[in-house]
C-alpha cells in the first residue's frame, strides 16, 4: 500500500504543473476574482486533463491556507488542546492573536485561507463546470466530477465553520464583475448536503493501486454525516452514518499508535486523509515541525505555527488511558517542552515530512454515531473506542451529563487533530469552555473568525462583516 500512495503523490505533483497554469492564475486584490481563460477552451477534454485538473484540486488541500497550516491553526490553537509557544511580539503576535481571540480584520492567516479555500473552490468549479461536455469513459467522468463535489464540500465545510457567512460560488468566478453571494452558513451546509448526496452516487466504494487515498463514496458519506450533525439533523445523520458503521469498508486498528507517522497512511480506519509527500519535491507536510522538536527548523514550531500543549489537555486523560503516551510526550520539566509525538517522523527538509493529515478516520464516524443517536444506545459506540484506548465502558451511572461524556472522549481521541473547536461549537460549549481556560468574559471569545477586511472592501455593497467585529 506504500508503494501505491507513494505513486498516486507523484502523480499529483507531476501533473500539478499544468493545473496551476489553467486554474490558479489571476489577480491578488480578492479571492473571488477571475482565473484566467488561457488555453481553458482546449484544455477540458481529454481524460488525462481532467485527472490532471482534479490531482489540482487535491494540491488545494495542501496549501497553507488550508491544511497545510492554517486550518490546523484556526481548528486547533484556537481551541483548548494547544496554545502558541512562539511568543506574543514580532513574527508570532499573529498567532497570538488566534489563540487569544483578538485577530484583527486584516490579519494574513485569515486572508490567506480565504484566498487558498477559494482558490481550491474554483478548481472544483472548473470541473463540474466542463466534465459533462467531456467525451470519455462515463465511469471516469463521474468519478472525477465526485472528486470535485467532495473537496469542494470539504472546504466549503471548513469555511462556514471559520467564517460563518461566506459567498457561495457554485459556477467558475470570470470576470471582475460577479455578483459577490453571500449568505448564512445554513446555506452552504445546505449546498454541501446535496453536492455530497450527488458525489455518494458518482464515486467508487474503494479504489487500488495509485489511486488509494483518492476521495469514495464512504468518505463522502462520512462527511454528510458531520455536516448534518453541524445542521443539527441528528435523524438524518444517524441513518447515515449507521450504513458507514454497518456496510463501509473500515475498523478501528487495534493499537491508537499504529494510526500514526507516513508507514501508517491510508489504513483500515482512515476516511479521508490529505496526502503528503517528503523529498525536497514542494509536496511535504509541516506537521512534525509544528508540533514536535524534531524537525529541521528548531524546537516545536521552530517560529512556523508552534503548537504547545496546554496542560488542561495533558490532565484530561484517564489513568490507563493508552492513547496518552502517543498524544503527549510530557517528559520536559514543564508544559512549554511537552509535544506531540503523533506527528514524529525525520523530515527531509524544513516543513517537508511525509505525515499526512486526517481529515476522517472511522473512530469519528463512531463518534459522530454516538452524538446522533444519543443515549442510551451511543454508550455502544462510545465504549467501542474507550475499549481501544484500554478502557473500560461508561454509561448513565457515571457522573456528567452524555454529551459531557462525549465530548470528553472526541477531546481525548482526537487530540490535535483539529476537531476540537468545530466540536466546541457543535456542542455549544465554546464560549463556557474558553472563557474558563483563558480567564476572560464569554463576551471576549469569538465563535467566528471576521472576514478578511479586503473582501469588505472590493464589494462594500454585497459583503457584510460577521456581526461579532462590527
Amino acid at each position: 500500500m506504500k508503494t501505491m500512495v507513494t505513486e498516486m503523490k507523484k502523480q499529483i505533483l507531476f501533473l500539478l504543473i499544468p493545473a496551476f497554469l489553467f486554474v490558479s492564475c489571476g489577480k491578488d486584490f480578492t479571492s473571488l476574482s477571475p482565473k484566467s481563460q488561457r488555453n481553458v477552451a482546449s484544455f477540458y477534454k481529454s481524460e488525462s486533463d481532467f485527472r490532471t485538473a482534479v490531482n489540482g484540486a487535491y494540491d488545494a488541500l495542501q496549501l497553507n491556507g488550508t491544511y497545510g497550516k492554517n486550518f490546523v491553526l484556526m481548528l486547533e490553537m484556537r481551541a483548548d488542546n494547544t496554545e502558541n509557544g512562539g511568543g506574543a511580539s514580532g513574527l508570532a503576535a499573529s498567532l497570538e492573536a488566534i489563540d487569544k481571540f483578538n485577530i484583527v480584520t486584516t490579519a494574513e492567516e485569515i486572508e490567506q485561507t480565504w484566498s487558498d479555500s477559494y482558490k481550491g473552490i474554483n478548481r472544483c468549479n472548473r470541473i463540474i463546470d466542463n466534465i459533462d461536455n467531456a467525451d470519455f469513459d462515463q465511469n471516469k467522468r463521474d468519478q472525477y466530477k465526485g472528486e470535485a463535489l467532495f473537496i469542494r464540500s470539504l472546504l466549503y465545510y471548513d469555511m462556514a465553520v471559520i467564517f460563518g457567512n461566506i459567498p457561495l460560488k457554485t459556477d467558475v468566478t470570470s470576470t471582475p464583475n460577479d455578483k459577490v453571494n453571500q449568505v448564512s452558513a445554513d446555506q452552504i451546509y445546505s449546498q454541501i448536503v446535496g453536492d455530497l448526496q450527488t458525489a455518494i452516487g458518482l464515486l467508487p466504494a474503494t479504489y487500488s493501486g495509485d489511486n488509494i487515498g483518492r476521495a469514495t463514496s464512504w468518505a463522502a458519506k462520512s462527511l454528510l454525516g458531520k455536516v448534518q450533525l453541524t445542521m443539527g439533523s441528528k435523524t438524518d445523520a444517524a441513518t447515515t452514518l449507521q450504513d458507514v458503521v454497518n456496510n463501509g469498508p473500515y475498523s478501528l486498528l487495534s493499537d491508537y499508535a499504529n494510526l500514526w507517522g507516513p508507514s501508517n497512511e491510508n489504513n483500515a480506519e482512515s476516511v479521508f486523509e490529505v496526502q503528503f509527500k517528503a523529498g525536497g519535491i514542494g509536496e511535504g507536510s509541516a506537521y512534525t515541525d509544528m508540533f514536535t522538536p524534531l524537525g529541521t527548523v528548531g524546537g516545536v514550531g521552530g517560529g512556523n505555527a508552534p503548537q504547545q500543549v496546554t496542560t488542561d489537555i495533558h490532565n484530561s486523560f484517564e489513568n490507563g488511558d493508552e492513547r496518552f503516551s502517543v498524544s503527549i510526550n510530557d517528559t520536559a520539566a514543564t508544559s512549554t517542552g511537552w509535544w506531540v509525538p503523533k506527528y514524529a517522523s525525520t523530515p527531509f527538509g524544513p516543513l517537508d515530512a511525509g505525515n499526512n493529515w486526517y481529515v476522517m478516520r472511522y473512530a469519528d464516524v463512531l463518534l459522530m454515531l454516538a452524538e446522533a443517536v444519543g443515549e442510551p444506545n451511543g454508550y455502544q459506540y462510545i465504549n467501542q473506542v474507550r475499549d481501544r484506548a484500554g478502557l473500560g465502558p461508561v454509561s448513565a451511572a457515571e457522573p456528567g451529563t452524555y454529551a459531557e461524556k462525549l465530548l470528553h472522549e472526541r477531546r481525548v481521541e482526537f487530540a490535535f487533530e483539529g476537531q476540537r473547536w468545530p466540536d466546541l461549537l457543535r456542542f455549544g460549549m465554546a464560549k463556557q469552555i474558553m472563557a474558563a481556560q483563558l480567564g476572560t468574559s464569554q463576551d471576549q471569545v469569538h465563535l467566528l473568525y471576521p472576514i478578511p477586511q479586503r473582501e469588505i472592501d472590493v464589494a462594500p455593497d454585497q459583503m457584510q462583516q460577521n456581526s461579532e467585529f462590527q
